[in-house]
């Protein structure tokens, strides 16, 4: 399998990942990634691309059986408001294409906030940079490698 920048990151910072294909649903989610692995929804991470009001981009690291409550994202954050980039945006600040993005090996450093629950599972399965494309990790890893801000902003789904 070629490489993507996701995974030439984890292998410069000495992540162990497995990699698990899957057949790419448009639209399909967390939902069809989890079925086609055969693991809870809530171990498959969603990387999000938002902006603040000064449109600067940040990246949320949510459960995908959660919503991101974007109010309490925007107050954690310290800023006042937080909301979902465009597409076209997403793509611009990420380098990903929407449905592959992946919070390692981004364009651009952007800063990240990461659920703070996500912590509590054993193995969590993550986008590896592109579609149909994840990667299981520790999350302990995830934080290692990222440094994230963890933050108490889900909502059920």
């Amino acid at each position: 399998m070629a490489d993507t920048p996701a995974t030439v990151f984890l292998k410069a910072h000495r992540v162990a990942y497995t990699e698990h294909e899957y057949a790419y649903v448009e639209h399909g989610g967390t939902e069809v990634s989890s079925r086609a692995l055969g693991v809870p929804e809530r171990e498959v991470v969603k990387t999000l691309v938002m902006q603040d009001e000064a449109g600067k981009p940040l990246l949320v690291l949510m459960q995908g059986d959660r919503k991101v409550s974007t109010k309490n994202l925007a107050r954690q954050a310290g800023v006042k408001r937080i909301e979902p980039c465009r597409p076209d945006a997403a793509q611009r600040h990420s380098g990903y294409q929407v449905g592959g993005t992946s919070p390692f090996g981004t364009r651009k450093k952007l800063p990240i906030y990461l659920e703070r629950s996500i912590l509590e599972l054993p193995k969590i399965y993550i986008n590896g940079g592109r579609r149909g494309f994840l990667v299981g990790i520790a999350p302990g890893e995830l934080v290692r490698a990222l440094s994230p801000q963890l933050v108490d902003v889900a909502l059920a789904d």
